[in-house]
């Protein structure tokens, strides 16, 4: 289920069709998701962001990044920040296989003749470690290039799919999670579309439209996975929309993710990688391009709804996540429980 199926609704502005980020023309998603047992404990995978059906490693987005608690990975920063611009698919894996899946990704690429020099390409991590045997390196360049092929538009597989196919968020089951809202800005409709994997924080934090939901579920009633309570974990977000912004108004929609984060319950505890990408493909940036380029962007005294939308998608695709994941069993027989979505309804019904 989805956030929406309990009957909850978040947030002022409308969705897309799909409440995804694949609702930004263009974009597409896929997973490839690993659960086996023999022989070594696999709950585990690649989810891939691919902007502009795939042309996007010739056709390049304006980007920008933000980091509010940086203990996890993030490839390609360096030239992202320096030049602005992304050229390349957002994979997100665990921690233990971002080399394998940057390096994939480059051999996609020069096997298709993209490349003009070289390339750098986005991937990000969040830890699987406590239901998957992340030692035993399951991913391999072949998942790569499986999820590449999965990528599509439509609706997003969403839980325990994936690179999220072993995260835990707020001492439930978390994955992958993704919503997107519609906004009216200077005469056009845009939209903004966020994708997270979530696999952070405590469950006395978690909060669903501003209810204390974690404090209102006795550990008695759904157990915690681990048995001390702990926070570490992190967050990836990729934000995207249409609308026509330069990077340094990608990089202040790359924070605003944060404010979502914040009313889920997330806090960017020392222990998590909380890391927010942003790109915008309303701009078309040629790889080969030999003559001066005409731009546009949205004037930064207009940009109140796009952030005001970054945020509530963020929001929204944690609590998707959460609700799409399904109770896991896995490394060393460790369980990670499912949001009880039963409870959550009868909260909201009560008024509590």
């Amino acid at each position: 289920m989805r956030l929406r199926d309990l009957g909850i609704q978040i947030g002022e502005f409308p969705t897309g069709r799909w409440n995804a980020i694949t609702d930004v023309p263009g974009v597409l998603v896929g997973h490839k998701t690993l659960i086996y047992d023999e022989p070594r404990v696999a709950r585990t995978g690649i989810t891939v962001i691919v902007p502009r059906e795939d042309r996007i490693w010739t056709d390049w987005a304006f980007a920008g990044w933000h980091s509010l608690n940086g203990n996890g990975e993030l490839t390609g920063i360096p030239w992202l920040e320096e030049s602005g611009m992304l050229g390349s698919a957002v994979a997100i894996t665990n921690t233990h296989q971002v080399g394998i899946a940057r390096d994939a990704l480059v051999r996609y690429a020069v096997d298709r003749g993209w490349p003009e020099s070289f390339l750098l390409p986005t991937v990000a991590e969040t830890f699987d470690g406590w239901l998957n045997d992340i030692s035993a390196f399951h991913l391999t360049e072949a998942h790569v290039f499986e999820a590449m092929a999965a990528a599509r538009g439509g609706p997003v597989a969403e839980g325990n799919v994936g690179g999220g196919t072993g995260m835990i968020c707020h001492g439930f089951k978390g994955g992958i999670g993704s919503a997107s809202r519609l906004v009216e800005m200077v005469g056009e409709r845009t939209t903004v579309g966020a994708l997270v994997q979530a696999n952070y924080g405590s469950r006395r934090h978690l909060r669903i439209d501003g209810r204390p939901i974690g404090r209102l579920i006795d550990p008695a009633e759904v157990p915690l996975p681990w048995p001390v309570p702990r926070s570490a974990g992190s967050i990836i977000v990729v934000l995207a929309t249409d609308a026509p912004l330069l990077p340094m108004q990608c990089r202040r929609l790359a924070q605003r993710a944060t404010v979502g984060l914040a009313r889920v319950g997330g806090t960017g505890h020392d222990g998590s990688g909380d890391i927010f990408l942003a790109f915008a493909t309303g701009n078309h940036l040629p790889q080969k391009a030999t003559h001066l380029r005409e731009l546009r962007m949205v004037p930064l005294d207009q940009m109140d709804g796009l952030i005001d939308a970054a945020a509530e998608a963020t929001e929204e695709a944690i609590l998707n996540a959460l609700c799409a994941a399904e109770t896991m069993t896995g490394f060393k027989g460790r369980v990670a429980h499912a949001l009880p979505l039963d409870r959550v309804a009868e909260i909201f019904r009560s008024g509590r």
